[in-house]
């Protein structure tokens, strides 16, 4: 037990969805005091860094909460029983058209770790074979290839502001010093 460890005193969920569940905690802090603590439960996703050669594939989609289109990697939600892997898949051959012949893992990282359970493996997609795509019925994406180095260039100048997207070019680049440097 550390000097930061919270005991929970009751949880409650507030809300079940399709993709996620809003529950309230109530703590005690290690000082005797007592807290709130709002939680979204999230199943866990994946997010793939699609390379051929020396070129990324990202996609172009509108994202309602932040109501714009952000440039991003391919990525999606674990479906219940479904391997990290088996989601790489799943998820490159609907968003871009691609399956894997190899995956990487280059970080699993918590996305929002102050109201959120959401861990995200990111994975490097390599040696891709076309494959049909198949989009979710209530997604619209759009497929764009560029060289990494320009998607280091963006994700280093707030042109892709994307955290995701961010970590994941950036360890797809520094992983191999033929690629464009972080």
């Amino acid at each position: 037990m550390s000097d930061f460890d919270e005991q929970l005193l009751s949880s409650q969920i507030v809300f079940t969805g399709r993709l996620l569940t809003l529950r309230i905690d109530s703590v005690r802090l290690p000082d005797g005091r007592e807290g709130t603590r709002e939680v979204i439960q999230h199943p866990g996703a994946v997010a793939m860094v699609p390379l051929i050669g020396d070129d990324v594939i990202l996609v172009r989609q509108w994202r309602q909460p932040l109501a714009r289109e952000l440039l991003e990697i391919p990525a999606g939600t674990l479906n219940p029983g479904e391997s990290h892997e088996a989601c790489a898949d799943r998820e490159l051959r609907e968003e871009i058209g691609y399956a894997p012949g190899g995956l990487t893992k280059l970080a699993a990282v918590a996305l929002a770790p102050g109201y959120s359970t959401e861990i995200l493996q990111i994975y490097l997609a390599e040696d891709l074979t076309p494959s049909r795509a198949s989009q979710d019925a209530d997604e619209l994406v759009l497929a764009e290839r560029m060289p990494l180095a320009e998607a280091v260039r963006l994700a280093q100048s707030g042109g892709i502001d994307d955290a995701k997207t961010v970590v994941g070019i950036l360890l797809a680049a520094a992983r191999n010093p033929r690629r464009p440097e972080a």
